[in-house]
């Protein structure tokens, strides 16, 4: 048995190490052949971002949300490095049954060390395959976050790594009994029972039992390794290599999301400059190879979790998207294409060979028809992404918040966007009146720029205009942000002029633009279109420069006269202008009227005082919450309403469910599946709440459709109301009149 064992290791190590070393070289040429990204926003702040990477698997700060799926995790990662010396060890007891590591075999601390993680790997590994199983896509629907990935290689890897949990465990009692342990001590303080139990074989039993599973435990290991080496693009095993770069190369350096703004296009690794564009520019994506690099090592780090597919609000409600499935079918497409890429294939502007055939002729036939397969195409088109898929997403930013290798789904999505509506024109058709509504006009209904400003004739209190009431912005304290819909749309307008007539009561001093300000291009960047964007963008910070007087210095202080602070109802005019605009040249302090108002209720300047009674659900708002993590304000002026009894529903915070209104869905028709404001307002009716409350005009709009529908079916009672914080807030702080002080207050009415 020893000398066989001896043999087949040895040449599994040998075939083992040759095969991985050529993987690794593989797929560093593989994540090559993407584009170059912009200096230095990959690679800024080293230090920094190795503390990231360090933070994110030791502390697992991304796993550990999902309990004891991510202490499990946790064991078994750690396990996977941290006891490698175990095969140094399995090598030499091949050789030689009681044979130790040299300096550290017979530490304790060392042993003890071995004793637990090896357990605890085992032990680890047991729970993922049970968790597994009970999650396991055979379940009904779309319930399974595993449905789609490869379930027979995560049965592998699961198999792999109990296997060698018990190897090491055994290993290590078996040397307790070859080392004459006669009585507990803390070096086997799990593994005793089994170490008395081997004590009393012979000396022959034991060294075959050691020669045995050393050599599994070798063999089950360099089989893996074997086995990953010739598919590398098993992404459930070459994740625990792969997420270490694709952390450190993330976005942002102290390891925040992806999430907030969104990158400007650039091509070759510069930005795009839309008004002298280069000619060989390549706009969005069309092809794989124009995905950057860290797009194909994204790609390839998918460990098929599911933790985005079981959060996204598109595969929810029986749309063709699941983040996993697109990330999965971009690496496997670009996995089959490399060979022709590789060999210096690909096609220029107008769709032309760039390689000679004799470049060609090594390439294997599969890569070359995967090279003929469209990137975005229908099925009959034999495409790799359907449109349907990319026209799904709400941009909502679930699926990058619950990635635990932090892959960046929307900006590959958009990036796709892009290609599809500037160079294809391929879009909904109803988005098309959006775009040319957004550039006749300046906001999205097509209405006169006048009408921005006709909400202020229905307070009863003068609304400063910048430019007529006040000349600039160093007259007051904030710029009141309204946007299209706060201005445009009637139901975001009630939320408008109730946090107007708030900052009036507060008596916070505030202006408004006159009505030039034109919609800040939140929906048609992420729609896609994005030379838009930067039109409206940078006419907007021109504006803005301006009323804030940008170079207007105290000649005392030296520093300008107006704090450009800016406050906003809408999160996505508040995430457009406070992350984006800095892109273009705009450097504002920008908050959400939620925050201003738990700050102006946590002074006294306004006092909640009128009760207002009933159940209160909060839906959050995903640009004000997972894009910007503003998940507390807007709870706490709730609780702070007397009368209110606040609710969770199941999903909330950072995992809440999307309205549907976001990444531009909000001027597109839903005709696929159910509709995502009913799958939202079903969870909220569930808690038969009175209040539905939300701090988002998109929101509001979307809750309410879906309320009313529901209210007109006879599913919801007719006294619930959606409201945003804002009138809520305005229904308590206001005091009953004068006549009514002398009786009991009736509870406010919204």
């Amino acid at each position: 048995m020893q000398l066989a064992a001896i043999i087949v290791s040895l040449v599994l190590i040998a075939v083992g190490v040759a095969l991985f070393g050529r993987a690794i070289l593989q797929i560093y040429q593989f994540v090559r052949l993407g584009q170059p990204v912009p200096a230095g926003t990959r690679t800024d702040e080293p230090v920094q971002r190795t503390v990231t990477v360090a933070k994110e698997f030791l502390g697992h700060t991304r796993m550990n949300r999902w309990g004891v799926v991510g202490v499990a995790h946790w064991f078994v990662a750690v396990g996977f490095f941290s006891l490698l010396l175990t095969i140094v060890n399995a090598i030499g007891q091949l050789f030689q049954a009681d044979w130790l590591l040299p300096i550290i075999g017979d530490w304790a601390p060392y042993n003890v060390f071995v004793e637990f993680l090896g357990t605890m790997t085992a032990l680890g590994i047991l729970t993922l395959i049970v968790i597994r199983q009970l999650s396991r896509p055979g379940r009904p629907g779309r319930k399974s976050r595993f449905a789609g990935s490869n379930i027979g290689q995560a049965y592998f890897v699961e198999a792999v790594i109990l296997i060698v949990g018990i190897c090491i465990f055994t290993l290590h009692a078996l040397e307790g009994a070859q080392h004459h342990v006669d009585s507990y001590e803390a070096s086997f303080f799990i593994s005793y029972p089994f170490v008395a139990w081997f004590r009393d074989m012979d000396v022959s039993t034991l060294q075959n039992l050691t020669y045995f599973f050393a050599g599994l435990k070798i063999a089950t290991s360099f089989i893996w390794m074997i086995t990953v080496a010739l598919k590398t693009d098993m992404g459930v095993a070459w994740h625990r290599f792969l997420a270490f770069p694709n952390i450190w190369f993330k976005r942002n350096a102290d390891g925040s999301t992806t999430l907030g703004e969104l990158q400007p296009m650039s091509s070759g690794g510069k930005a795009i400059d839309f008004e002298e564009p280069g000619d060989d520019d390549v706009y969005g994506v069309s092809q794989i190879e124009h995905f950057s690099w860290k797009g194909i090592l994204d790609f390839s780090t998918c460990t098929e979790c599911g933790r985005c597919q079981s959060q996204c609000p598109a595969w929810n409600t029986g749309k063709p998207l699941s983040p996993k499935l697109l990330i999965m079918s971009l690496r496997d497409h670009a996995h089959a294409k490399a060979p022709y890429l590789l060999a210096g294939g690909g096609k220029d502007m107008e769709g032309n060979e760039k390689a000679t055939p004799e470049q060609l002729k090594d390439v294997p036939a599969a890569a070359l028809a995967e090279a003929e397969r469209p990137l975005i195409g229908t099925a009959e088109e034999n495409g790799v992404i359907d449109p349907d898929v990319l026209w799904s997403c709400t941009t909502c930013g679930a699926c990058v918040e619950q990635c635990p290798v932090d892959i960046e789904h929307i900006d590959h999505i958009v990036d796709m966007r892009r290609y599809q509506v500037m160079i294809e024109s391929a879009f909904p058709s109803e988005a098309g009146t959006m775009l040319k509504n957004l550039e006749k006009k300046g906001n999205p209904w097509g209405l006169a720029k006048k009408q921005r400003v006709e909400w202020t004739k229905e307070v009863d209190f003068e609304v400063p205009i910048v430019g007529k009431d006040v000349e600039d912005l160093s007259e007051v304290d904030y710029l009141y942000w309204v946007g299209c819909a706060g201005a445009l749309e009637d139901r975001a307008k009630k939320t408008t002029k109730a946090f107007a007539e708030l900052l009036h009561m507060a008596g916070v001093k505030f202006a408004i633009m006159g009505g030039d300000e034109k919609c800040t291009g939140d929906s048609p960047r992420r729609l896609g279109n994005e030379p838009l964007f930067q039109q409206l963008g940078q006419e907007n910070v021109a504006m803005l420069n301006m009323a804030f007087g940008e170079d207007d210095e105290d000649p005392e202080t030296k520093k300008p006269k107006s704090s450009k602070k800016i406050v906003a109802t809408c999160p996505h005019c508040f995430n457009t202008i406070a992350n984006e605009y800095p892109q273009l040249g705009g450097e504002y302090e920008v908050i959400h009227h939620t925050q201003l108002l738990q700050h102006l209720v946590d002074e006294g300047k306004l006092i909640p005082v009128t009760p207002v009674e009933g159940l209160i659900t909060y839906h959050d708002p995903c640009y004000l919450g997972r894009h910007n993590k503003v998940y507390t304000p807007p709870r706490e002026i709730i609780a702070k309403v007397p009368g209110l009894r606040n609710e969770e529903m199941h999903r909330h915070k950072e995992r809440g469910f999307c309205c549907g209104a976001g990444g531009a869905r909000m001027w597109m028709e839903e005709r696929i599946g159910k509709r995502i404001n009913n799958e939202r307002v079903d969870e909220a009716l569930s808690l038969n709440p009175d209040i539905v409350s939300t701090a988002c005009p998109f929101c509001l709009v979307m809750l309410t459709d879906s309320v009313n529908g529901k209210k007109n079916d006879g599913q919801a009672k007719e006294s619930i109301q959606v409201v945003d914080v804002a009138q809520l807030l305005l229904e308590s702080v206001k005091t009953p009149e004068a006549s009514q002080e002398e009786e009991p207050a009736e509870p406010a009415s919204l």
